[in-house]
């Protein structure tokens, strides 16, 4: 994606089912949970470079024996730093105490962060902030071991303010209005509520405190925890926890907006935000790893049972179509054969747009992100090729000489590295034109390849607020002096903010509302948005159940093409000579595409949930208003 946006979280969690001297005597190193969480950890770093956390949990330690081990980093390369941490304090540890070196069992006792159950995060900081505090798995500690919980996600609630009152309600007195901290204490209060009831019924029973823990832990009922502190969440969430005495869970929302994947056999139970990190760390097959399904909690007791349960009942699935556009690595099967499947369908509007001269054109991508859409895009390229000289030769079978024959097969469609992706370049310089000299050479360009009768073809993810395009890609692109540039993005306009995790919230910021705005202007149709906005300021107090989404009537008088030639012209540098063109691929050609990811609010403003309506409501508010703020 040339426009950098940052999105999601990544979440890792492990239960080793066998005791540690299993590992210590098959694999070599009681160490080895660890070893592994550095994979799955490490094999997500794209879903977050701005802090990373790493949590674990001892079982059956003794009574003033620490547990619980936490480490968090907002370091620039923060998951090497926290295992950097792990490893000296082991190697601390080993060398102070060499009697531990094959004592498992004295491992165990003093190093910390080995264990029998592990959570790791890697987030990016939606909000701007990126202190430490901020940074997952979040702590929410007591005494009694149960109560101890440990939480981390890839989510983002809509409605935290409605969330923060109601722990106010019930008497809580939180330290942020964050979603984080908010859910942790939502799960935490009725975790304390479960505890306090199961004890009860074991001093009726006349067991002693002592005697009642165990009970507790084996009675505990996570699922039922899970069903009355998510009431009233809205908002896209995969979450996992910790319980201090062992018991573990990880929660999707009832959309499936978020990504969770998880493998179980006799040995072990993971889960990740994504598949392929489950089958390269472990190396397990495509088809062994399940997807968590939506609503549901995958729930994980200290005694090895494992079950998937319903927790909220599954809405109609609206799982985000970015991760396979873009976010999720490319190496999952299915996605793979997804994006790949983007780029076979938008050639013909490609061949439109270059009037089916495939000989005078030269496709590329930008990288690296791209690629897998630009290697489909070629493939259909090829195959309109091989039909047009198939069709040729047909047509000409009865005069065709070997000579021409050679020539026509020798017509093959050209394709080129043109764009190279430099080290990031730090914009240390505050005046503006000196900074946007130095964005205009964040890529650089292939010289030598294009003709000037030639069109340059780039294909990219998405096009999100096209700064990148415009100060950078488009310009580098003209040195080339092709004469024409279309640049084809494999997903569609993008029209709405997220408000579930990707930080998108600001409507001004997108190329297409801005589009869409001054077609408005244009055509003296200028009155929609005076319209719209009295009709989003009318249901302010409204309940989010009953709030519609008017935002959609501001694109409503244009056709899709229309809005792509206005991007077309607001992203065209002034001092540029080559014809510009720009390409969506369309919403229908996505869900052909990529058939399990439906959720498309951001394409069509047909959020999952109620209250991404009234984000894009409150959104467009802010632009009209003039506010520079969040709608969420």
């Amino acid at each position: 994606m040339s426009d950098a946006i940052k999105h999601e979280c990544g979440i890792a969690l492990l239960r080793l089912k066998k005791p540690l001297a299993f590992y210590k005597e098959k694999y070599g190193t009681a160490f080895y949970g660890i070893q592994k969480m550095y994979l799955l950890m490490e094999k997500q770093h794209n879903r977050g470079q701005d802090g990373a956390g790493f949590a674990s949990i001892k079982f059956d330690v003794e009574a003033g024996e620490r547990y619980i081990s936490r480490v968090r980093s907002n370091k620039a390369q923060p998951i090497q730093d926290i295992f950097a941490q792990i490893n000296e304090r082991i190697n601390e540890e080993l060398t102070l105490h060499p009697e531990y070196h094959d004592n498992v069992q004295l491992q165990k006792d003093h190093i910390p962060y080995i264990g029998e159950l592990f959570l790791g995060h890697v987030r990016y900081g939606t909000f701007g902030k990126n202190s430490i505090e901020s940074v997952h798995p979040f702590l929410r500690q007591n005494n009694w071991m149960h109560r101890n919980l440990i939480v981390a996600g890839n989510f983002n609630m809509t409605n935290v303010t409605e969330l923060f009152n109601s722990l106010v309600e019930l008497g809580q007195h939180p330290k942020e209005m964050a979603d984080t901290v908010t859910v942790m204490e939502k799960i935490g209060h009725f975790l304390d509520d479960e505890v306090t009831d199961l004890y009860q019924e074991c001093k009726n029973n006349g067991l002693s405190k002592r005697e009642a823990s165990p009970v507790i832990a084996e009675k505990l009922d996570l699922a039922k925890i899970l069903k009355r502190a998510s009431k009233g969440w809205d908002g896209g969430y995969a979450m996992a926890g910790l319980l201090g005495h062992g018991d573990s869970f990880v929660f999707r929302d009832p959309a499936g907006i978020r990504p969770a994947y998880f493998y179980e056999d006799d040995e072990i139970v993971v889960v990740a935000s994504e598949r392929p990190v489950i089958q390269t760390s472990f190396n397990v097959p495509f088809e062994k790893v399940q997807e968590l399904q939506p609503g549901h909690a995958l729930i994980i007791k200290k005694n090895g049972t494992v079950s998937q349960q319903e927790i909220i009942t599954p809405t109609v699935k609206k799982a985000c179509s970015f991760e396979r556009i873009y976010f999720s690595r490319g190496s999952d099967a299915e996605i793979y054969q997804e994006r790949k499947k983007l780029g076979k369908l938008i050639l013909p509007a490609v061949l439109e747009s270059i009037e089916d001269d495939t000989d005078n054109t030269v496709f590329s991508f930008i990288p690296n992100t791209a690629e897998t859409s630009f290697y489909g895009m070629v493939e259909a390229a090829n195959d309109f090729l091989n039909q047009r000289k198939n069709q040729f030769i047909l047509n000409n079978r009865k005069t065709l000489t070997k000579e021409k024959l050679e020539e026509i097969l020798s017509v093959k469609i050209r394709t080129e590295k043109i764009a190279i992706k430099d080290a990031k370049l730090r914009t240390f310089i505050t005046e503006d034109s000196s900074r946007d000299d130095l964005v205009a050479h964040v890529y650089d360009v292939t010289y030598g390849v294009i003709k000037p009768t030639d069109n340059l073809v780039i294909i990219d993810d998405s096009i999100v607020r096209g700064t990148t395009l415009k100060k950078s890609i488009l310009k580098m692109m003209d040195r080339l002096n092709p004469k024409r540039i279309v640049v084809v993005s494999s997903a569609p306009q993008i029209r709405y903010p997220d408000c579930y995790g990707i930080d998108m919230a600001k409507l001004e910021g997108l190329i297409a509302f801005q589009a869409a705005i001054e077609l408005l202007k244009e055509r003296n149709l200028y009155k929609i948005v005076d319209d719209v906005y009295k009709k989003c300021k009318s249901q302010e107090k409204l309940k989010d159940a009953d709030v519609v989404n008017f935002v959609t009537e501001i694109y409503a008088p244009f056709s899709d093409t229309e809005i792509s030639n206005k991007i077309a012209e607001l992203l065209h540098p002034e001092d540029i000579n080559a014809e510009i063109k720009i390409i969506f691929q369309t919403v229908d050609n996505l869900h052909i595409a990529c058939p399990k990811n439906l959720g498309d609010w951001y394409f069509t403003g047909d959020y999952p949930t109620a209250g991404g309506n009234r984000v894009v409501n409150k959104a467009f508010m802010n632009f009209y208003e003039g506010k520079d703020a969040r709608a969420y």
